[in-house]
């Protein structure tokens, strides 16, 4: 069974597009076209149905799926193991981050990476955490550095680099100490509820009974410190995106997330990725 076209089966049901598998894999259209006919004349079943300018898997498609996945994981762990034999640190190493970690945390570990191992050619991608999450489970992707899930993944390791505490915080000052169910009363801005951040917040008033209703969410933590700086409710935010905002003074015990590395235990990991790992920890805080 041929490899490319496992890889190109694999792209066109992930996009649900022959078009935009295309643009994925870097060729043609009628090459991916050729690559699923010749993997459907070779299995001798129907792969996809074809709707319209969309492509839907048909049942013996959603069955190749996770054996596609199998093979491809199996063939890069042993090319990674023999690549491995070798100390070089070489290579293309990919990985995943989130906005807020890559604006606000990771440029020093960058520089500091590719000053010791500038033969590593870095492909980053930039993913909410929890679809970081599920690319490491997939094996797309090395490793990522995101907000780690706050009850664990299974499956997956972590290494926790940074302790982000998260603090209320509203446009204007305030005098008066509120309890929680009272803040729940003000019109607030939080991260999306799908997000690690966003359940920690709503736990937090689960916890004590209380039904928060956000006027608004999103994922991105730079664009909630805009909506609270234009006054249209608090939030939470970390302390290195407080800025001009205001920590509001709330009934409440510390809330905290951990920032820091996600990685598959069942991947053998590259040499660029255990020297990544290696020189992430060296910014690790002295408190976690």
């Amino acid at each position: 069974m041929n490899f490319t076209d496992l890889q190109t089966f694999l792209s066109v049901a992930e996009e649900s597009s022959i078009s935009c598998a295309a643009k994925v894999l870097y060729v043609t259209q009628p090459a991916v076209t050729k690559r699923i006919q010749a993997l459907e004349a070779k299995l001798q079943v129907q792969l996809f149905d074809r709707v319209g300018k969309r492509v839907l898997l048909t049942q013996a498609g959603h069955l190749l799926v996770p054996q596609a996945e199998k093979i491809l994981a199996t063939v890069r762990d042993a090319e990674q193991q023999l690549h491995n034999l070798s100390s070089n640190v070489s290579g293309t190493l990919h990985l995943a981050t989130s906005h807020h970690i890559g604006l606000h945390r990771l440029e020093p570990v960058l520089r500091g990476f590719k000053e010791r191992y500038p033969d590593v050619q870095m492909n980053i991608l930039f993913e909410d955490s929890e679809v970081a999450h599920e690319m490491v489970r997939r094996g797309s992707i090395e490793l990522a550095v995101v907000t780690l899930d706050p009850i664990g993944a299974a499956g997956l390791s972590y290494t926790p680099v940074w302790h982000d505490p998260l603090q209320f915080v509203n446009k204007a000052a305030q005098t008066t100490t509120l309890s929680m169910s009272e803040l729940a009363t003000q019109p607030c801005v939080l991260p999306g509820t799908a997000t690690y951040t966003g359940r920690i917040v709503l736990q937090r008033f689960e916890a004590a009974g209380i039904v928060l209703l956000p006027a608004m969410s999103t994922n991105y933590l730079e664009t909630i410190e805009m909506l609270v700086n234009v006054g249209l409710g608090w939030s939470v935010l970390p302390n290195s995106m407080i800025g001009k905002l205001c920590i509001m003074n709330v009934e409440c015990s510390p809330m905290s997330r951990t920032l820091g590395c996600v990685t598959n235990p069942a991947r053998s990991m590259s040499n660029a990725a255990n020297a990544f790992v290696e020189v992430l920890e060296s910014y690790r805080d002295t408190v976690m």
